[in-house]
């Protein structure tokens, strides 16, 4: 029987842990009160549990109505914008984020998919994504959706709305999403 070294089941075993890493790194925990994604950022996707946290923390709710897995415009926004280290720092000192997900692939819990639909029909979403800003009580203080010119560009739109929280003069975007 031939005699394995030490030395190369050590090796294999950092390289499947390597590999192992790399794979977790891009896992999605799925949970009530929320998905971590792959660079680190906490999608909430229970409403009150957001507005409960936007409460404590003093910050408004980004709130994400998306076809994550059907919607072009959202998967751009999605790879453009939401998984981008700036955007990740941006939005751990400046906001809650809450995913309101209307997949075509995969199946929600029939809890999530009642609340998403009436979170839907309270914020009058016509398509995806809707990108809406709420304080802690639920109220509107803005709206968007997808917007081309990359994660500096919506960060700073972001920023520009939630100055017109300070000084509201309208914070409604009104953008023309393309899913419907």
């Amino acid at each position: 029987m031939p005699r394995i070294s030490t030395g190369f089941i050590i090796g294999g075993l950092v390289g499947f842990f390597a590999v192992f890493n790399v794979a977790c790194d891009n896992l999605v925990v799925n949970g009530r009160n929320g998905n971590e994604t792959g660079n680190g950022l906490t999608w909430m996707t229970d409403y009150e549990a957001a507005l409960e946290r936007a409460e404590e923390v003093g910050r408004p709710v980004l709130v994400n109505f998306t076809g994550s897995d059907w919607c072009p415009p959202c998967i751009r926004l999605e790879a453009e914008v939401f998984s981008q280290p700036e955007f990740r720092r941006f939005a751990e000192k400046e906001l809650v984020l809450l995913i309101v997900d209307f997949p075509r692939r995969k199946e929600l819990p029939s809890e999530l998919q009642q609340q998403n639909q009436e979170l839907a029909e309270r914020y009058g979403i016509r398509g995806f994504p809707t990108i809406v800003l709420l304080n802690h009580e639920g109220a509107v203080i803005g709206q968007t959706g997808y917007r081309p010119g990359g994660v500096e560009k919506y960060v700073e739109h972001l920023e520009g709305l939630l100055e017109k929280v300070t000084n509201p003069s309208s914070g409604i975007d009104n953008p023309q999403p393309s899913c419907h």
